[in-house]
């Protein structure tokens, strides 16, 4: 393929859309993350008693909201998998087969 090919699927409503599908979920679910993410470091830093607070036995506050991290990045995981497999697949498939299509 030449670079004038690669230009063409760039310029692709096809492309375009995939670029906004891929967006619409990456960047409001980053944001969601990293505030997730820095309240979780701001309650540790300035919020000790909070986050030391016994829940059951020596399980915390602190150590509850921390597996939690854990979980919510397996889930958005879980998340864009789903949305690329039913949002982004079909238009990256389509892409590419008209990109090969090009190529023969």
């Amino acid at each position: 393929m030449t670079e004038a090919d690669w230009k063409r699927v760039q310029a692709s409503p096809e492309f375009r859309q995939l670029r906004k599908r891929l967006r619409n979920f990456v960047f409001p679910m980053t944001v969601l993350f990293l505030g997730w993410y820095l309240l979780y470091v701001v309650l540790a830093a300035y919020a000790q008693g909070f986050m030391s607070t016994k829940l059951v036995g020596n399980i915390n506050v602190g150590l509850v909201l921390g597996l939690l991290q854990f979980v919510s990045t397996f889930l958005i995981t879980g998340l864009y998998v789903r949305h690329a497999n039913r949002h982004l697949d079909p238009v990256s498939d389509k892409i590419r087969e008209d990109v090969e299509g090009v190529a023969k």
